[in-house]
């Protein structure tokens, strides 16, 4: 049986129909528009007229591709996958690919070829229908792969780089460049509500919230190592002014309160020192049940030289011993404190009158020594609920 006008004449024309595909791509592909002419005329040519050959060879068969011919596009999409062609595109210029060849038949067929125009435009819908999951399949696992070897190299990159080891073969194999300055983040989330239901899920979800915060935040990948209870950020640069409002949205996210602790690294080799002193201050603002938000050295300069070990320390809380007994005035010096002394807003957070407030505020001097209306006495008395804080 003679092989119908139509599928003799598209063998022919394979070669200008080829050119006239890897223009309509870059016409109509962004992605392909972007390349320089010797990738579309080399390996983007290469690549159309093995799946005209492909086509033409199921046409002429009237048979879908073989298990080797599908092995063969598997094969071929992994590499433009490799090379950082997205599925997006690729899939566009299969579809692009088999439009241009079907309107050109189209265009020459005559009333006679009407019968053979449908039959191949049929054909052609089944070629992709059979190809696309191929197509797909192949780029989701090299994607996957390379993800997951950049992922490990980019964890990997923040261990060494918090730990001042060298980092630079790291950053290659991430597909990260370094930067001459980092601001590290030192992130504490308060614990869930309950935690012994959390399962492995949701601390994922957690974790995945978190760094699709991050990267929205940041517009680019930042290099972080988030766990359960937090983590830590190295930021490039110096510190945006945006973090507090960065660590707000974390918690968010986490759907928990957030503290946070910034510290400087002027270089690479400052970022452990960086990371220690912000992993200390997030700490002993956690301790101190300071309000969720965004902290620094100097916001608790003296709270973190009270850390320090000395038997000062001991000896500065138990000023506040002859408390012990009286949780309502415990709690007075410690929202007074909080409020700077305002005692028209400790009243109200205490949920008392102000002549209450003054009344206990009289008996803690009384007990204690310690007058809070003398600004000594109470730098005396916070200095002392800090110590106390620090040592329960």
């Amino acid at each position: 049986m003679d092989e119908p006008r139509l599928h003799s004449w598209l063998a022919d024309q394979a070669p200008g129909l080829a050119l006239r595909v890897v223009e309509e791509f870059a016409r109509q592909v962004p992605f392909y528009a972007l390349q320089p002419r010797e990738v579309l005329d080399g390996p983007v040519r290469l690549a159309v007229e093995a799946n005209m050959r492909g086509i033409l060879a199921t046409l002429r068969q009237c048979r879908t591709p073989t298990i080797e011919e599908r092995a063969e596009i598997i094969t071929w999409s992994a590499q433009r996958a490799e090379q950082g062609v997205p599925l997006e595109a690729a899939l566009a210029a299969y579809h692009l690919a088999i439009e241009v060849c079907w309107r050109a038949a189209a265009d020459h067929a005559g009333p006679e070829d009407a019968a053979d125009l449908h039959d191949l435009g049929l054909h052609l819908l089944g070629y992709l229908r059979s190809i696309v999951p191929a197509v797909t399949l192949a780029h989701v696992q090299e994607q996957q792969q390379l993800y997951g070897e950049r992922r490990e190299a980019r964890q990997a990159l923040v261990t060494a780089l918090l730990a001042g080891e060298p980092a630079r073969h790291l950053a290659a194999r991430a597909g990260t460049a370094l930067a001459s300055s980092y601001t590290v983040v030192a992130l504490r989330l308060t614990p869930p509500r309950a935690r012994r239901e959390r399962g492995i899920e949701d601390t994922r979800r957690v974790l995945r919230d978190l760094e699709a915060t991050l990267a929205a935040h940041a517009e680019t990948h930042v290099l972080a190592a988030f766990d359960e209870d937090g983590g830590t950020l190295l930021l490039p640069g110096p510190a945006d002014p945006d973090l507090a409002a960065l660590v707000a949205l974390l918690g968010k996210a986490a759907e928990r309160q957030a503290r946070a602790a910034v510290s400087p690294a002027g270089n690479i080799a400052e970022i452990p020192a960086a990371a220690a002193e912000a992993r200390e201050v997030a700490a002993l603002v956690v301790r101190l049940r300071r309000p969720a938000g965004l902290y620094r050295l100097e916001d608790v300069l003296l709270e973190y030289q009270l850390a320090r070990p000395g038997s000062g320390l001991t000896k500065l809380a138990a000023r506040l011993d002859p408390l012990a007994g009286r949780p309502d005035l415990m709690e007075t010096v410690r929202i007074v404190a909080l409020h700077g002394h305002n005692r028209r807003q400790a009243a109200l957070e205490l949920h008392v009158h102000r002549n209450t407030l003054d009344y206990r505020l009289r008996r803690i001097a009384s007990l204690t020594g310690l007058d809070p209306a003398d600004p000594d006495g109470f730098r005396l008395l916070t200095a002392a609920l800090t110590a106390r804080d620090l040592l329960t």
